[in-house]
Parts: C-alpha cells; structure tokens; sequence
C-alpha cells in the first residue's frame, strides 16, 4: 500500500478534495462538535448525505446547520445514545436503504465508575458494545451499499490494555478509569480485525483509526483540570479537530483503501506495530485475532442476554 501523501498535520477538508460523494450516504455517530462534527463537515462537503447519530438533537441541529450554511450535501440528525441499547435499536430499525460509511465516532472517557442498567461498565458498554450493536444491525444496509466502509476510533490508550475477558466490567477488580478506557480503545481496533475478516464477502471493509491527540472535546470532560494542564504541557503535540478528523475521513474515502480491512490507522498512513518503550504504533494485543474471534462472540453473548433480560 502506497502512501497517502498527507500527514499529521493534513485536515479532513483536504483530504477528501478532489472525492466526489454524491449519492453515498453516511452515519457519524458523536457528530455534535470536535472530530465527529468536522468528519460530518467533510464528509457533507464531497457531497454525502450524512446523518448525525447524537444523543442530544439539540446540539445536533445546530451542529447540521453549521454544516449546511457551509453548502454541502443533506444533513440529518437522529437520536442515538450508544449506552442505551433499546436508542441503537431505535436508531437502526429507522434506517432504510443502503449505508455506505459508518463512523463509530463517539465515546466517553475517563468516567467515574459507571454501570449501564445491564451492569455493564460505562466506557465498554459505550465505546465498543454500544458501537458493535449499531454495526452490526446495520450490516444489511453497508451489504447493500456495496464497497461500504466503517470507521473505528480507537486512541494510543489502547497501547496500555489488552481486553481482560475474565473481568471485562471490573466486576471483582478495583476500578481504574484509565484501564476501562484503554481496553475499550482496544476492543475498537479487535472489533475491526473480526468485522473485516467476516464481511469480506459483503464488500464491507473496516478499519480502525487513531485521530490523535485533541484538547478541548467533550471526550476530555472527565478529566481534571490537572490532568488537563499535565496534557497540555508535557511536550505531546495536538491536533486540531480538522487535523483530528483527517485520518477518519481517509480511511472512509480513500480510494486507494477500497479493499482493505482489519487495519489501525494513524496520521493519514497504515501504523506501524509498537515497539514497547517508543510511542505509537499498534499493539499486537490489538490486532491478535483469537482476541478478536472472542471479543466477538463475547459481544453477542452480551447483547443477547440483554434481550432475554
């Protein structure tokens, strides 16, 4: 695979110059403000009608008419909340017809210890099960698209934690914010390596991405104003939310990537696998596919027992 030509520094809006997308169709979860806004905007502006999956459609409006003052393709916006698995069952009964980009965008981070009413852990019940449900009710509608791609955020915190299965939900281990977001961040990239072997045949292609580091979403609204500062100050460089948004919307428009899947992106290139003790990169727990056969069938046994609960 050749390289992009972009960089760390390219924003969505270049990146997708020159796509032309009308007539596709796309779904950004978490599309209200930060990187999922800029996503939507991109993705609008080739020509896509983009739908914006929100938990507050308040916020949603204003964020498609933002987008539509801008000229682009149709904004919609539709009410979805990823910890409530009767919303994404909402959501994805309302859709019709074929689906051709999802971006599993939106998620929480670094929250107080949390249950869903299933007893779920927050941040994995919202970053990687509430997302696998969506996907995978929609997958009649990316099969039907044809060439259709999804988008999985990830984050570098995936380099801290493996999927521990023996105790997904800190049922029995002490709580840790930091570990419960890092392993979902895991399971996002997990979740791309099994939905791309098994859709494969649909023409569905998934990969997951690294945005890189943005300050100043709603995804950092746990964190303290010391972590904030510590962030901030302690030599890392930041993205904008443009600049955020670059590495999703190539992998959801590149033409050059119609055929792979199961791969971590990062700064607009295929990353590389990380070397313990150097920064980036991929882990291999990450890209481990028993973990990822397991994950998945973990994930239907969830969603399952919830339907029969």
């Amino acid at each position: 695979m050749t390289g992009s030509g972009f960089t760390a520094q390219s924003t969505a809006a270049e990146v997708v110059g020159g796509i032309d997308l009308t007539g596709r169709r796309a779904v950004v979860t978490g599309a209200a403000s930060g990187i999922g806004l800029e996503t939507a905007r991109a993705l609008a502006g080739a020509g896509a009608e983009v739908t914006l999956a929100v938990r507050d459609t308040a916020a949603g409006e204003r964020a498609a008419a933002g987008i539509a003052s801008g000229g682009a393709g149709r904004v919609l916006v539709a009410l979805l909340d990823l910890a409530d698995q009767r919303s994404v069952a909402a959501f994805a009964a309302a859709w019709h017809g074929p689906l051709h980009v999802l971006v599993n965008n939106a998620g929480v981070m670094m929250t107080p210890q949390t249950r869903t009413p299933e007893g779920w852990e927050l941040q994995f019940a919202t970053n990687h099960l509430g997302h696998f449900a969506l996907a995978t009710r929609l997958h009649p509608a990316l099969a039907a698209a044809g060439r259709a791609r999804v988008v999985s955020l990830s984050s570098v915190a995936h380099l801290r934690s493996p999927v521990h299965f023996d105790d997904v939900h800190f049922r029995d281990r002490p709580y840790d914010a930091g570990l419960a977001y890092a392993q979902s961040k895991t399971a996002n990239v997990l979740f791309a390596v099994e939905a791309g072997r098994r859709w494969a045949a649909d023409g569905v292609t998934v990969n997951a991405v690294h945005p890189g580091a943005v300050l100043g979403t709603n995804l950092s609204r746990h964190l303290t104003r010391e972590a904030l500062d510590a962030a901030a100050s302690g030599g890392r460089t930041f993205k904008t939310p443009q600049q955020g948004a670059a590495t999703v919307v190539y992998v959801a428009t590149a033409p050059g990537l119609e055929r792979v899947a199961g791969r971590y992106f990062e700064d607009c290139a295929e990353a590389h696998r990380h070397i313990p003790g150097t920064s980036g990169g991929v882990a291999d727990h990450a890209l481990d596919p028993d973990a990822a056969a397991l994950l998945w069938r973990m994930s239907l046994d969830c969603l399952a027992a919830d339907v029969r609960g």
